[in-house]
């Protein structure tokens, strides 16, 4: 029997990079992504595109108003996504592009897809590096968000072990690409920019911008995306 596997895509090279690790792996995909009131409208249209180069048994797309509470510079409309001179100037601070338990929320959320589905395997590409500081981005997260999944839900007390799998987490964003551009992941139909223009090109300046372009420059490769023209 093919092993099953729930995969968190969001559109970006993390979570494109795990989609392509797992097919590779040889499980059968069942993604699940999100439009959460995410200011940046580009997301969702990036991840129905980039998913067709996938053999994806089913893609569920959640709709969830994350904007009702605001307090992330991605959600709230009187927070600005912030701008810097390069990735290591946000220091030692949880960025203001932090989303309020999002990954809780997301995580829960494909819990339950993969009960119904009768899958045990959830994997999603949160890493701990390159000046996140995201809380919920850290291997203990996990591991403590597994142990909370076997404790809660019925296949868990049956125990048919549900395992929460972050194969990227103790990657840099450099070693994620050359990861991906390994197994022939297109780069070019992905979006890491918190806050794009209205033709959908990257503006280059926010943390997630800083953090690919200096991955892609470290391998030696030119990333397909656009970025906004000084």
């Amino acid at each position: 029997m093919m092993m099953k596997a729930v995969v968190l895509v969001s559109g970006g090279v993390d979570s494109s990079t795990v989609l392509a690790y797992v097919q590779q792996q040889g499980y059968e995909i069942y993604a699940i992504s999100f439009s959460y009131g995410q200011k940046q409208v580009f997301e969702i249209q990036k991840i129905q595109q980039f998913v067709k180069n996938y053999k994806v048994k089913e893609h569920k797309i959640i709709n969830i108003d994350l904007k009702n509470f605001g307090g992330s510079a991605l959600t709230d409309d009187d927070i600005e996504v912030p701008n810097y001179q390069k990735a290591s100037d946000v220091g030692d601070e949880i960025p203001l592009t932090y989303v309020p338990a999002r990954n809780t929320i997301f995580l829960s959320y494909a819990l339950a897809f993969a009960e119904v589905r009768g899958i045990r395997d959830i994997f999603l590409g949160v890493h701990a590096t390159d000046y996140s500081n995201y809380p919920d981005c850290r291997p203990e997260y996990i591991k403590s968000f597994e142990t909370m999944a076997n404790l809660a839900t019925a296949e868990g007390v049956k125990g048919n072990k549900i395992n929460i799998h972050a194969p990227l987490i103790n990657m840099t964003k450099t070693e994620i690409v050359a990861m991906g551009l390994k197994m022939g992941v297109d780069y070019s139909t992905t979006i890491s920019c918190y806050n794009p223009n209205s033709e959908g090109d990257s503006c280059g300046k926010c943390l997630a911008c800083l953090v690919r372009i200096k991955a892609f420059e470290e391998n030696g490769v030119q990333d397909q995306i656009s970025y906004v023209k000084d």
